[in-house]
């Protein structure tokens, strides 16, 4: 039986090869940690720096993985951003997106990828 830490890594090695081949984007780093949290993914194309938060789910569960990047959550990602933007000089315009993979029992899965999820100016009294 797969623990919750496990269907996690299937799930960012999904999204990243989503990211990789469809997207045609550069992953920086996975699994980047700084004192607020932690975000599963980081990607970059010509234009944008990608900070990716992923949520994976059994088919059967009955909550949707959406509900989980709350405004808690999506306040640790862009503080870690912030940090990770600090410490690595680039021009490149950040953005905040959410990949939604669910998971059957026949081994297939869906994937969904939000792109511009959640920004900046939506905690503006935060920041």
């Amino acid at each position: 039986m797969n623990s919750s830490k496990n269907i996690g890594n299937i799930g960012e090695n999904i999204a990243c090869e989503y990211i990789l081949k469809v997207q045609n984007k550069k992953i920086i780093e996975r699994n980047y940690h700084s004192r607020y949290g932690e975000i599963d993914i980081i990607s970059a194309d010509d234009k944008y720096i990608n900070f990716i938060e992923v949520k994976t789910r059994k088919s059967n569960t009955l909550i949707d993985g959406i509900y989980s990047v709350d405004k808690s959550k999506q306040i640790k990602v862009i503080k870690t951003a912030e940090i990770y933007l600090m410490e690595n000089d680039m021009d490149l315009q950040p953005k905040f997106d959410v990949v939604l993979i669910t998971t059957y029992s026949s081994g297939k899965y869906k994937l969904e990828y939000i792109d511009n999820a959640f920004s900046l100016e939506d905690f503006d009294e935060v920041f």
